[in-house]
């Protein structure tokens, strides 16, 4: 790839489905992630059924996260993931529409990146209980880097839900 920083990078990706087999398309995303030479899959959280989000009418999802590290920069790892999009047979039609299989890149270390086609910590990351319960379910003291602590951010997640 060229692109490898040779340290080795604890990562968060984001897993969705809501087309087709969703629990067996995103054991292929796992599957194709883990057979990449710069990734080690190390946990996969649970998989939950979610409502969709958004203005689009569409079926549920099942939503998970996968722990990994990895030698790959942040943009290179997003191209692994958008790779993987693609050939799962993801297509980019509407924002926030269906889709067979969504990996975001929800935390790269402890990095903060703010360039355009890439932000790190995910920009909603921290408005939605769908991505991160699976991360505290995973680990339970992870920090959000300059946000604060998961699990308190999906506590204060789940008030706004009730608000």
């Amino acid at each position: 790839m060229g692109s490898s920083l040779g340290v080795v990078v604890r990562a968060y990706v984001g897993l969705g489905s809501n087309l087709g087999d969703r629990e067996g398309v995103i054991g292929d995303a796992v599957s194709a992630l883990g057979s990449h030479p710069d990734i080690e899959v190390l946990q996969v959280s649970s998989l939950r059924e979610t409502e969709p989000w958004g203005p689009v009418e569409q079926p549920p999802f099942l939503n998970g996260a996968v722990a990994l590290e990895t030698t790959l920069g942040p943009r290179a790892l997003l191209g692994v993931l958008l790779d993987v999009e693609r050939r799962l047979g993801r297509v980019r039609h509407e924002r926030f529409g269906p889709r067979t299989i969504d990996l975001d890149l929800l935390l790269y270390g402890d990095a903060v990146v703010d360039e355009p086609g890439l932000t790190v910590p995910h920009a909603r990351l921290c408005e939605r209980a769908f991505a991160l319960e699976p991360l505290v379910e995973l680990e339970p003291s992870l920090v959000v880097p300059g946000q604060g602590r998961a699990s308190e951010l999906l506590a204060a997640s789940a008030e706004d839900d009730d608000a």
